[in-house]
């Protein structure tokens, strides 16, 4: 969720254009390049800018990871050992802010201090650097976002800061009958009356998806869950159990794979965080049901699989369409919710697994053994931010469905080395 302020808006229609021609090119025909592990995987390759990588693996006791790649929507292969570079340990840690009330998304703003969304009271906080807590009041009553309506998962989810204009602060939250996106103006402190960017989005108490991020092309991307309607993820006139990419008028965004749609990506459960290498990869963490969670390479067009398959399936399943994960975890490991990119890894913050997963990441687009960070240390992790001096913030999720301590939820930063 970067809030740089170089011009994206000029580079979209060229980045949109070379899309488009990945998006035709993209062909579904898969194989399998390694084998998994019984913690890790072995990795293909990507190579390319905005091209990924397909995957293919077997199934390990517990985690498992294969990747293959495409360039330019080839199927493509590597042989060489893939460099990985980063930090692997974390080497200190800072709490920023403490007894956030079952926060949901961090994001950072110009000036380094973080807006927190808060799902079940429908509000907005500003972290200072200081760590200082204040409330970013919303336009409804007692300060609230006006229209959302908690229930079970869902709420006031995702936030995004538009990168060429940091007083545009988008939301996804779940209302009376829908989820939806909106735009609200940031000043003064204080956010304005939400204009609609997107609706009819499928709501349900569980499965509500909710991330939003602004990607490398200056689009927003929006993740939804099933809502609970598993087989309607595999019809791509349904908005659930999707990818989107619109612009930021909430129109399918130009160069989509399927024209006049807003999805880019299809047959998921429910993707609640997305984020980009600096070759403009897109990596997306997914829920899986009772088996399999995943960590998917996204490319336009693809069918991820759900609920015809979960996890990584088998050759038959590729032979039939459908793209296969770059990593799988068991639920109890993982139940991944925010994801970020950054310092040689994809960094997943693992709710029902309490830990934060880091999966090395070479700068080809291959991917490395997944390895276990901070088990046992803050309970339920909901997200993960990288920040410019490359430390991590994560933020806890133990005031819903957790083991609360007293100071919970809780903004932490995460030194590495």
């Amino acid at each position: 969720m970067s809030t740089s302020r170089t011009s994206t808006r000029a580079r979209s229609a060229a980045v949109a254009a070379g899309l488009a021609l990945l998006a035709a090119a993209c062909t579904f025909d898969r194989a399998a390049t390694g084998t998994a592990s019984a913690t890790g995987g072995t990795a293909g390759g990507a190579a390319g800018g905005t091209a990924g990588g397909t995957a293919g693996s077997t199934a390990g006791s517990t985690a498992g990871s294969t990747a293959g790649g495409t360039a330019g929507g080839t199927a493509a292969t590597s042989t060489s050992t893939p460099s990985f570079s980063g930090p692997t340990d974390v080497v200190g840690t800072d709490v920023v802010a403490r007894n956030l009330a079952v926060p949901w998304d961090v994001v950072r703003l110009p000036d380094g201090s973080h807006l927190v969304s808060l799902r079940d009271e429908a509000r907005v906080v500003r972290v200072e650097r200081s760590g200082a807590v204040t409330p970013v009041p919303g336009s409804g009553t007692d300060g609230r976002v006006p229209d959302v309506v908690p229930a079970g998962e869902g709420g006031l989810l995702g936030l995004a800061v538009d990168p060429d204009d940091p007083t545009a602060v988008y939301a996804y939250f779940t209302a009376a009958d829908e989820n939806r996106v909106v735009r609200m103006q940031y000043a003064d402190g204080r956010l304005g009356p939400p204009t609609l960017v997107l609706g009819g989005l499928p709501r349900a108490v569980v499965h509500n998806g909710g991330r939003i991020a602004f990607g490398p092309d200056g689009l927003l991307y929006v993740t939804t869950g099933d809502a609970t309607d598993r087989g309607a993820a595999q019809d791509r006139d349904y908005l659930g159990g999707k990818i989107l990419r619109i612009t930021r008028d909430g129109d399918p965004a130009p160069g989509n794979p399927f024209p006049g749609s807003p999805v880019w990506s299809y047959g998921h459960r429910n993707v609640q965080g997305i984020g980009w290498d600096d070759a403009g990869r897109l990596f997306a963490s997914e829920f899986g049901q009772s088996t399999w969670d995943e960590l998917n390479q996204v490319l336009p067009g693809r069918n991820y699989g759900w609920p015809e398959v979960e996890g990584p399936g088998t050759a038959e399943d590729r032979e039939r369409g459908f793209t296969a994960p770059l990593a799988s975890w068991r639920t109890d490991e993982a139940s991944p919710s925010g994801l970020a990119v950054g310092r040689g890894a994809i960094w997943l913050a693992a709710l029902r697994g309490e830990r934060l997963w880091r999966v090395p990441l070479a700068s080809d687009g291959r991917t490395g053994e997944p390895e276990a960070l901070l088990q046992g240390r803050f309970g339920r992790l909901r997200d993960v931010e990288v920040e410019p001096d490359g430390s991590l913030l994560v933020l806890t999720n133990n005031t819903f469905r957790g083991s609360p301590v007293p100071d919970d939820d809780r903004l932490i930063r995460l030194r590495l080395g």
